[in-house]
């Protein structure tokens, strides 16, 4: 069978009301080719905002131009001004109390927006749901994957701001193993099957060494992750795949660079 003709690919722009975050979200949508079938995979990206930047649908031509990804529905949710408080985890705000709209906005991705989707895009079967973002917004999008895995099966973590703590590093009782408030989750956590987990650093993502080892937090705290979920049972190269840029910055240049291999890695076509 031929590649499908990517010139198909459609995008829509969307305003929907939030009631829990009391506000108008914008959402754009990027379409697949039309391919005949109903069953496709949605994934929904944080910072939706950044997605010209990010070169998100010529990402999406070139991969579906070549024929190796199969149909994904990609659902950019743009960040409001209040990104700091929307963005986190949801049960619990950082040491300085972001994240203080976590919940809110967790409720309004599992009760308004995606009832929304699946509405308005009556015509497909989801077979796959996955959420990705890019720092902050990394974090969140995993945070909504691992509590709601009944829901979704995969996340994409860009750089993420994975440090997110309970207390302050410079606190004489921080310790790493107990104030990183994500990895505290999965520890109390159990394995849940079909989860997979997509993990990127860059070498120069930042210059913090909290605790001198010689490793930056953003590489220290992704590996640290990393073994917490192996301790569960989950498998790394098969249920995790991380991927380190020795070039890469915390930056959309490096995430653009590294988003086509969290989608060949998810919904790649295996010959």
């Amino acid at each position: 069978m031929p590649p499908t003709d990517p010139s198909c690919i459609q995008t829509e722009n969307v305003l929907i009301h939030s009631k829990s975050l009391n506000r108008d979200i914008k959402v754009d949508f990027f379409l697949p080719p039309e391919t005949g079938s109903p069953e496709i995979s949605l994934l929904f990206i944080n910072d939706g905002q950044n997605m010209k930047e990010l070169g998100l649908a010529t990402i999406l031509e070139d991969l579906y131009s070549s024929d190796e990804i199969k149909p994904i529905l990609c659902v950019a949710i743009h960040a409001g001004t209040e990104r700091k408080m929307e963005y986190g985890t949801a049960m619990q705000t950082d040491y300085l109390g972001r994240g203080i709209k976590a919940a809110s906005y967790t409720f309004f991705i599992m009760e308004e927006l995606l009832p929304f989707v699946k509405h308005k895009f009556h015509q497909f079967y989801f077979t796959e749901k996955a959420f990705a973002g890019f720092s902050l917004g990394g974090l969140m999008a995993l945070d909504i994957v691992w509590n709601y895995s009944a829901e979704f099966t995969r996340a994409g973590v860009f750089s993420g701001s994975l440090w997110w703590r309970s207390l302050d590093h410079e606190d004489e009782n921080y310790n790493d193993e107990l104030h990183r408030i994500m990895h505290q989750q999965v520890k109390k956590g159990s394995y849940r099957d079909g989860l997979k987990f997509f993990f990127t650093t860059g070498s120069q993502d930042e210059t913090h060494d909290r605790n001198n080892n010689g490793i930056i937090d953003s590489i220290d705290d992704t590996l640290a992750l990393i073994d917490d979920l192996e301790s569960l049972g989950y498998k790394n190269g098969e249920d995790i795949r991380y991927i380190n840029y020795e070039d890469g910055k915390h930056d959309i240049a490096t995430w653009s660079r590294a988003m086509p291999e969290f989608l060949k890695w998810s919904w790649g076509k295996r010959v």
